[in-house]
């Protein structure tokens, strides 16, 4: 099924999309029209264009890939599948992401990651191949987010206030320094070959993806982020009795 999104708003576009009965659909000449493939489930979409925000929101399990930049907000609140951008994204991507997994060939902006969570099996990953803006991982309570840095490689690929308010989960970021400026509530730590182990596979996911080698990146220096228990956030928002 192919369905020509020229003028048409994002509305009607959607309802196309939800309701059509084939299970791969192309979407052809996207110009910012907002919630492309919101709570899809069980379609492989294909986006040519730039879709607006919220690309698929609430997506529960279908998988999208765009040829072209996306913008804000991509996978809010994402329950299960794939997003896949052959260029870069706008800011807060899997914005309380559920589980699934999200891949972007480039950069992305602010606020990546924030408020992801996980739940048993349920365990969301994002994918980023540039760099990133600041508060990456921004209260972040579960699942792994993966920088790579590819044209970055002689800074550190990440922005301020990296992993605040951060409670659970991983960050990876592929670089030979560590991030400047984390809270004291963040461990940062070399990663060593088991670490790596836990992303190897969507390494190698987002490399098949985009022509990239897996095993050149995965041999990078890579710095692990993880909660510090030793000081828990608890103790901003309580009162000592």
């Amino acid at each position: 099924m192919v369905i020509n999104a020229e003028e048409v708003g994002y509305f009607d576009l959607n309802r196309k999309i939800i309701g059509c009965d084939d299970d791969e659909i192309k979407v052809e000449n996207v110009m910012g029209q907002r919630y492309v493939g919101c709570g899809a489930s069980g379609k492989k979409i294909t986006v040519e264009g730039i879709p607006g925000n919220a690309l698929g929101a609430y997506l529960d399990g279908s998988t999208i890939t765009v040829y072209g930049n996306a913008q804000d907000a991509i996978g809010d609140t994402m329950n299960d599948g794939e997003i896949i951008v052959h260029g870069s994204c706008g800011d807060t991507t899997g914005y309380a992401m559920r589980s699934g997994k999200i891949y972007i060939k480039g950069n992305a902006g602010y606020r990546v990651g924030i408020h992801m969570k996980e739940y048993k099996e349920l365990y969301p990953k994002i994918i980023i191949g540039g760099k990133v803006g600041d508060f990456l991982g921004e209260y972040q309570a579960g699942g792994i987010i993966v920088v790579l840095g590819i044209g970055c490689e002689n800074d550190v690929p990440v922005g301020s206030f990296c992993g605040t308010g951060m409670h659970g989960g991983y960050i990876f970021i592929r670089s030979d320094q560590p991030p400047r400026g984390l809270p004291i509530q963040v461990c940062c730590e070399t990663a060593d070959d088991s670490d790596k182990e836990l992303i190897k596979e969507y390494v190698e996911e987002f490399c098949a993806n985009f022509g990239y080698n897996a095993k050149e990146l995965l041999s990078s220096r890579f710095y692990k982020l993880t909660p510090n228990t030793a000081s828990p956030y608890k103790q901003l928002y309580t009162e000592n009795l």
